[in-house]
């Protein structure tokens, strides 16, 4: 039994001795790596990228300025990723003599293409359906002035709103003055005028251009 001992001890203090050296072995490959992201094109900066071990897959996020700073092992791959942007990786070396690295990333644009998406105001076919065929399609600038034109809807215009002296007023004072704008030229006709068909058909109607025929006769 006291020849067991020493070689005991002895085991002892090689296991230590050995635990140690390679705990000082590993506090030497660490190294604290820091760098900033940029842009390939045009140098700027690539904020809240994603940066991480890939074994581990523990590491940071670069700030507003694409600046980062952690603490890795020499030989460790480095990922880089951001939104936007194609994947890069990074090699620490591990010939590195300090414990600081330092990198300027450049990370180049990606375009992503999203596959097309439309978006339909009706949640089913049936109703996309109801409402296809009853919805009421406004008219345009050209159906409404046929609309106007139509001698039942000027005739339905004269009997619905007859003019009352305002509008005779204002009558009177318009042509009046496209009398005076057309001194001495052609005035235009208002065949397409829907206010001056009203007034052929009251007077029409009124028989106005019958007793003219009578008085000239």
């Amino acid at each position: 039994m006291n020849h067991l001992f020493p070689v005991l001890f002895s085991t002892l203090i090689i296991l230590v001795s050995g635990i140690r050296s390679e705990a000082q072995d590993q506090n030497q490959e660490l190294v604290q790596f820091t760098g900033i992201i940029i842009t390939a094109d045009s140098l700027s900066a690539v904020p809240f990228a994603k940066i991480f071990v890939k074994t581990t897959r523990q590491g940071t996020t670069s700030d507003v300025m694409g600046y980062f700073s952690f603490v890795a092992h020499m030989g460790d791959t480095i990922l880089f990723n951001a939104l936007g942007y194609k994947p890069a990786s990074f090699i620490i070396p591990d010939t590195i003599r300090h414990q600081r690295y330092s990198l300027i990333q450049l990370m180049t644009a990606d375009t992503l293409t999203l596959s097309a998406a439309i978006i339909f105001p009706w949640p089913t076919y049936e109703e996309f359906k109801e409402a296809f065929i009853n919805t009421r399609i406004p008219d345009d600038d050209l159906e409404i002035a046929r609309k106007n034109l139509k001698a039942a809807n000027i005739r339905m215009m004269a009997d619905k709103y007859p003019m009352d002296a305002q509008m005779n007023y204002n009558n009177y004072i318009e042509n009046q003055t496209s009398k005076l704008y057309y001194f001495g030229q052609q005035q235009p006709f208002s065949i397409f005028n829907p206010f001056a068909w009203a007034q052929f058909i009251k007077a029409w109607k009124e028989g106005k251009f019958k007793r003219r025929e009578y008085k000239d006769e």
